[in-house]
């Protein structure tokens, strides 16, 4: 666990860790702390499929901002994986109430003394409302986190996800025993977590209409600020797809900003682009300064 540093980081210490879940399961995670001038802490919670290793850059310049960051892959995904997914027993829910939850609990024994920023990526936004400590979270940036509804996504590419999920990702998880992610949705995923998430976007109001999560009371326990960041070329995250997730949060008001990329200069943004280093100085310091505010 030795600190590293680089030219293409920040002025950081950056440690690879292993931080409990609330069950006690051991997550791969990452630890950026800056040199000097301390200001904060921040958690970042991936997207869907996504390891904490895409977040690295963008962590690296919140620490160079003043910011403890940690970034952590969620069970049965990066490092946090084990040898074969097959049997291996995970699902969305656990993601939220145990690892994220216990993620959250970590931040808040170790970095107490400041109110704990949350930077939520897809369902990493959407989990916020799921956990049982999201009052401990003072503020929160949601990135393309949305209410997946598939009929809410952008032509053609709700058709698209209708029939992949129907007719590939269901079958082809049942029968392996997992979805390998190079059938297109980034990391292979445990099979109990891609045929909640595949019900979920098949149902109207998306993880809401799950009758099995009896988590959901915890939304309205959410009081902090938040802001939501839609991009208008994210087939995924459409304004209405924000505009209903951010109505879960019924004990927050949620400030929603819709950015094209011409309004940055950049050719284009969607889903996953936000955490890509060419945005430093725009989307990245934007979202710093808001973070910085008490």
């Amino acid at each position: 666990m030795a600190s590293t540093y680089t030219a293409d980081t920040d002025d950081a210490f950056i440690d690879d860790i292993t931080i409990p879940a609330a069950d006690d399961f051991p997550l791969a995670a990452t630890v950026f702390i800056p040199r000097t001038n301390r200001r904060g802490a921040v958690l970042i919670n991936s997207a869907t499929a996504v390891p904490q290793k895409i977040y690295r850059r963008f962590a690296s310049y919140l620490a160079g901002r003043g910011f403890v960051v940690l970034t952590y892959d969620y069970r049965g995904v990066g490092g946090s994986r084990p040898k074969s997914l097959v049997g291996f027993n995970a699902s969305m829910a656990d993601w939220a109430a145990k690892d994220i939850t216990g993620a959250v609990a970590w931040m808040r024994q170790r970095y107490g003394e400041w109110p704990l920023r949350y930077v939520g990526h897809s369902f990493g936004g959407q989990a916020l409302g799921l956990l049982p400590n999201n009052a401990e979270v003072a503020k929160t940036l949601l990135v393309a986190a949305q209410a997946g509804y598939w009929r809410l996504m952008t032509p053609p590419e709700n058709y698209r996800v209708f029939v992949f999920l129907n007719c590939v990702a269901r079958p082809l998880t049942r029968a392996l025993g997992y979805m390998p992610g190079r059938m297109g949705i980034g990391e292979d995923l445990p099979k109990g977590v891609m045929l909640q998430w595949a019900s979920w976007v098949l149902s109207n109001r998306y993880l809401l209409d799950d009758p099995s999560l009896t988590t959901l009371s915890h939304f309205p326990n959410y009081r902090g600020a938040m802001r939501a960041l839609t991009f208008t070329d994210d087939p995924w995250a459409t304004p209405p797809a924000v505009e209903l997730l951010c109505s879960f949060y019924s004990g927050a008001r949620p400030e929603m900003v819709k950015i094209a990329p011409k309004d940055i200069g950049a050719r284009k943004i969607g889903h996953l682009g936000f955490f890509k280093p060419e945005f430093r100085d725009t989307l990245w310091e934007d979202a710093a300064d808001w973070l910085e505010v008490e």
